[in-house]
């Protein structure tokens, strides 16, 4: 278990750095371009490989979590949190101002559920009482009010409402949500690389 937790670390890891390295190449006002539009960049191919890189992370730590005994409700919130890191990467946004396609609906739908189930992990983990439970629960907590900031928008927008991402943080939100999510699952595989005295003692109970 604990190669899959340096594994699933290791591309988290990875896929912040390729994240990283994506923004610094881009001239994009972090505070209202959102992260999709990166994939318009002249780096743009590095958003498809942080989230893919993001989704194999997420992956490995399931595995690892469902070794580990822990609920399963966790894990295949995990699982859909990784399938829909990679949807949003494989089927890119359409540019400003386009009519929504396929690829742009599939996009917008995987990444609303991405943003929606890596809290409810969260809350069944520090509900597990694994170590950093309550670090675990703050982040996701964070993560839910930002998604909120995120979806008011294009309520907003339904109702004929003009408002665009200029005249609001959404950048930011958006950001707030990402960098939170990230944050649960990295807690996540640390706790079990280190797990709390009581859930250590379960562990090793059952994998006796």
């Amino acid at each position: 278990m604990k190669g899959l937790l340096v594994s699933g670390c290791a591309a988290i890891g990875a896929g912040a750095g390729t994240m990283l390295t994506l923004h610094t190449e881009s001239d994009l006002d972090p505070l209202h371009s959102v992260i999709s539009e990166y994939a318009f960049q002249a780096t743009g191919w590095l958003l498809p490989a942080s989230l893919t890189l993001f989704a194999a992370g997420a992956a490995l730590v399931a595995e690892a979590v469902r070794r580990a005994g822990l609920s399963r409700g966790v894990v295949a919130l995990l699982l859909v949190w990784a399938a829909s890191m990679f949807l949003i990467g494989a089927f890119p946004t359409d540019r400003p101002g386009v009519p929504l396609s396929l690829s742009g609906g599939i996009h917008r739908y995987a990444a609303f559920a991405a943003f929606l189930v890596m809290p409810a992990a969260g809350m069944l983990l520090a509900k597990a009482r694994i170590r950093y439970a309550g670090a675990v629960r703050a982040l996701s907590g964070v993560a839910l009010g930002a998604l909120l900031l995120v979806v008011i928008p294009y309520v907003v927008r339904m109702f004929g409402i003009p408002l665009t991402n200029d005249d609001i943080p959404a950048g930011l939100t958006q950001r707030i949500v990402v960098v939170t999510e990230l944050g649960v699952l990295a807690l996540a595989a640390l706790s079990l690389l280190r797990p709390a005295p009581v859930r250590a003692a379960k562990v090793a109970v059952l994998q006796a």
